[in-house]
């Protein structure tokens, strides 16, 4: 049963909304069309009273009649149109709207006989004209809803069939039949054009519901990925504070004497963070660019030198596979960011040379007068057509059900396909299953330039000085791992797990930080811009400072990055940590 009451409310729902839109269609014609015809009936009136054909009393009263009509229909629309009433109240309006084109069809229908003449054909003829012209200028008006306009239209003409009948005139049995065709013919055209009225209107909400339909999927599609971001936040920066701490523990390890095997121990655990770091920095990627922080720096880039640059990388993974790893020369230049678009190029190389299990790996470039396509060829496994899209979604891979590491983590297409859109080009696939992939990557062409050097996304730390260094982070583990660090670097230390805890430990001390590195959230709804402006107003300022964050929520790393301080992400390898903390104290 409920599954037959759920199409009936939502028919009964849909059908309300198409009468009360026919019914506002109605009160919308209404005031025009009912004063025009009033207008019409004074008219007629005056005209026959004027040449004795119609009794001046009688004239008097239906232009009365028609008129109060008319105010009466125009007194009505005004009540609706203030009133705004929903669509299921349309009953409550269409019902004395109905009842007053009945009285102004009866106040026609007296007209009718007060007026026709059964001996005058010229008089017969412009009075049925007249009203022939009144009941057609009614459709409009009337005719979105058949009942209203044969509650009118009825009355008006049907006079005038029993006075042709009874007429001496002659052809008055001709007339009669064309008055009954008529009245008979117009009850058939408005209702046809009443059903494609509500055809349309039908097809009208049909769309409207379809798109607020969209809509809604649209926002639950918006709130389920602002649901996964959050999640990925919260878990990225969960799961990154013990990583950075052990990171930061292996590098105060490794300054200590070792065996042979407990060295080789560290480096496996080594490694096994460095792939966490690579996970983390790939989902650190696309919030950077989900977030907008990433701004590309458009210059004259050398094509060849790219390319040469980027096979040389991979021509010993490709060989130990027995892929031959090939460039085509080319001298072009392309106006983009070089570190975008060495990273996208790079990326694509990399899963060509990764998937393909034999043949080569071409890489060149096509030109036209304005643009150049790099284009990556490979004779490896093809993608299906369906999964053309797909690929370029976070974490899908292909083949990897298992989720095997040293396949990649299924998030490279997708930083590709935001950074493509960022530097303004234009990414495309073709494929076949079997026989291999070409990308190609569409940008614009510019004139030939000096090389340009590609910029380092860190600075190489030369040799920094030791200082004391001021050191804010929540975490007890990163806390311990950052002082035994620091300390074996040379440096003093003084660490805190907030501010107040910091400015205790300052107290009596006269000496000026070096450094400040900060921890970008910590526990009690304090941040680390906050915190590191609060110490900077205590020392007067000129000091560098550091913010440390395992957030990858878009939010919050375009909040830390406006901020001006250094932003460092975890987990942060020694050797960054160690350039940075050189680059710093370096520039004081």
């Amino acid at each position: 049963m409920n599954a037959q009451a759920v199409p009936t409310a939502v028919d009964a729902e849909r059908l309300d909304r198409i009468r009360a839109e026919q019914t506002r269609a109605m009160f919308r014609n209404c005031p025009l069309g009912v004063t025009s015809a009033a207008v019409v009936a004074a008219a007629l009136s005056v005209a026959l009273a004027a040449t004795r054909r119609l009794d001046v009393g009688h004239a008097e009263a239906w232009s009365a009649m028609v008129i109060g009509c008319a105010a009466a229909h125009i007194g009505l629309c005004i009540l609706y149109w203030r009133a705004r009433p929903a669509d299921r109240e349309w009953r409550r309006w269409n019902r004395p709207f109905t009842l007053i084109a009945a009285v102004e069809g009866g106040a026609w229908f007296i007209g009718a006989i007060w007026m026709a003449s059964s001996h005058d054909l010229t008089q017969e003829l412009i009075v049925l004209l007249v009203f022939s012209a009144v009941a057609s200028s009614g459709v409009p008006v009337f005719g979105p809803y058949l009942p209203t306009y044969l509650a009118f239209m009825v009355p008006t003409i049907a006079p005038h069939v029993v006075i042709a009948l009874l007429s001496g005139y002659p052809f008055h049995g001709l007339l009669a039949f064309l008055e009954v065709t008529y009245l008979i013919a117009m009850p058939l055209i408005v209702r046809g054009f009443e059903a494609q009225f509500a055809e349309g209107l039908r097809l009208r909400f049909e769309n409207l519901d379809l798109v607020e339909d969209l809509r809604r999927q649209k926002a639950f599609a918006e709130q389920a990925n602002r649901a996964k971001a959050s999640f990925l936040a919260a878990a990225s920066h969960d799961l990154r504070q013990p990583i950075h701490a052990l990171s930061l523990f292996l590098g105060a390890l490794r300054s200590r004497d070792m065996d042979d095997e407990a060295r080789r121990l560290v480096d496996h655990i080594d490694g096994s963070v460095s792939a966490m770091d690579g996970l983390f920095m790939s989902l650190l990627d696309i919030s950077k660019l989900d977030a907008g922080v990433v701004a590309p720096h458009f210059q004259p880039v050398a094509i060849g030198a790219l390319l040469k640059r980027i096979a040389r990388d991979h021509v010993d993974e490709a060989a130990l596979k027995g892929v031959r790893l090939r460039t085509v020369d080319c001298a072009a230049a392309v106006w983009s960011d070089p570190i975008l678009l060495e990273r996208i190029v790079r990326n694509i190389v990399s899963n060509a040379v990764r998937y393909t299990d034999a043949g080569k790996v071409l890489i060149g470039c096509r030109r036209d007068r304005r643009a150049i396509r790099i284009e990556v060829w490979d004779t490896g496994r093809g993608i299906a057509a369906e999964q053309r899209t797909l690929i370029f979604q976070e974490f899908y891979q292909i083949g990897n059900p298992e989720r095997d590491r040293t396949q990649g983590l299924g998030l490279g297409l997708a930083i590709v396909k935001r950074m493509s859109a960022l530097i303004e080009a234009t990414l495309t696939l073709a494929s076949r299953p079997g026989r291999g992939s070409v990308f190609r990557l569409e940008t614009s062409r510019c004139a030939p330039a000096p090389a340009v050097a590609i910029a380092s996304e860190e600075r190489v730390a030369g040799a920094s000085k030791q200082g004391l260094i001021l050191v804010i982070d929540d975490e007890p583990a990163i806390r311990d791992a950052m002082s035994r660090l620091l300390s074996t670097w040379g440096h003093e230390v003084v660490v805190a797990g907030s501010a107040v805890e910091m400015f205790d430990r300052l107290v009596g001390r006269q000496d000026r930080p070096d450094l400040i590195i900060c921890d970008y959230r910590l526990r009690g709804g304090d941040n680390g811009i906050a915190v590191t402006k609060a110490l900077l107003h205590r020392f007067g300022g000129d000091i560098p400072a550091m913010l440390i964050t395992g957030d990858t929520a878009p939010d919050r790393i375009g909040e830390a990055q406006a901020s001006g301080f250094t932003l460092l992400h975890k987990p942060l390898s020694n050797s960054k940590l160690r350039a940075a903390i050189g680059n710093l104290m370096r520039d004081v």
